[in-house]
């Protein structure tokens, strides 16, 4: 979700917006900290916090806060999930409730314009009026909220999608498309056949609708992520040698059944393509619980394997730049 970008829409809109962050969580609850919510004065939102009492209650908070003007411009609200909302999650959230209005235009449009160009991160200090003076930092890997031992407090805004390039538009290429669309994912969808790919597809995905799969490809950044399923099985073998030779992509996936893997295996042997790169090769994709074969059900398998994937690279990035100090954000 864009944080910045709503906020702007939303003054435009509506003459105001509010700011639910989840700025502290002890025990379990039901979103990381670093969630956000923005409010609209008659209730219109988007984002969420985690649902429930917990969630209901900061927006009516949210719009309390919208419909004062004077006093302070933030509240905080300090909830023990189980007595205070009765719910099971156990633990305790603090959150914090920023109002913006029409005289705060110049202040939200460069954070607006920063978050529309990439991942967008801030400091920020206490202000007169209890909210945070952002100012625009460098990148922070760290949680999405982290308050620092001065009091400052470092916000990342916005995330970067994994790209994902997609080879073939049959039903289950453009089932696939339409799981990924809400998905941190930025897509790559190739399909040279005329007509393959509809005119319409969502805004998470740029069509490439001629031109070598091979060659677009090999221009694919290190660390994307690949799925293989064209209307021919030559060219889905040249893909899949070509992405795992190439030995930068943490997940190459192939549609098929598992006879289509042991013989896509044994040609890639014999064209001496090692058995180690050979074995990375995920055919057949998705989570093999999953039994359905309908598309919309196979792209949903598949959409939950890439996120665990995609989390357990993430993981591994964190671990590695951080030793000994795993934070997730």
């Amino acid at each position: 979700m864009s944080v910045w970008p709503t906020i702007e829409r939303f003054i435009a809109e509506h003459g105001a917006a509010a700011l639910v962050t989840l700025a502290q969580a002890q025990g379990s609850s039901p979103r990381e900290v670093g969630a956000r919510m923005i409010v609209a004065p008659g209730g219109a939102f988007t984002g969420t916090i985690g649902g429930g009492a917990l969630e209901w209650g900061a927006l009516a908070e949210a719009q309390a806060l919208l419909a004062r003007r004077d006093g302070p411009a933030i509240t905080r609200l300090d909830r023990a999930l189980g007595p205070d909302l009765g719910q099971c999650c156990g633990g305790r959230v603090l959150l914090t409730i920023e109002r913006f209005g029409a005289e705060d235009r110049q202040v939200v449009a460069p954070l607006a314009n920063a978050e529309r160009s990439s991942v967008l991160t801030t400091i920020g200090t206490v202000g007169s009026d209890g909210r945070l003076v952002r100012r625009i930092a460098e990148a922070h890997s760290g949680p999405a909220y982290d308050v620092q031992a001065d009091g400052c407090v470092i916000e990342r805004f916005g995330e970067e999608p994994t790209a994902f390039y997609l080879f073939g538009a049959g039903h289950v290429g453009r089932a696939l498309v339409t799981a990924l669309a809400p998905l941190p994912f930025a897509v790559t969808w190739m399909d040279a056949r005329p007509g393959a790919i509809p005119a319409v597809f969502p805004p998470n995905s740029t069509a490439i609708r001629d031109g070598d799969p091979i060659a677009l490809l090999a221009r694919a950044p290190d660390g994307a992520f690949v799925a293989v399923m064209t209307h021919s099985h030559a060219l889905d073998l040249d893909l899949v040698i070509a992405a795992l030779q190439a030995n930068r992509f943490p997940y190459v996936g192939l549609i098929g059944s598992a006879t289509k893997r042991a013989r896509f295996a044994s040609a890639m042997q014999k064209m001496g393509v090692a058995a180690d790169k050979v074995g990375k090769l995920v055919c057949p994709i998705g989570l093999t619980e999953i039994k359905d074969k309908a598309p919309a059900a196979i792209a949903a398998s598949v959409a939950a394997q890439v996120l665990m994937v995609r989390e357990a690279v993430l993981g591994a990035t964190k671990i590695e730049t951080k030793p000994g100090r795993v934070r997730h954000g």
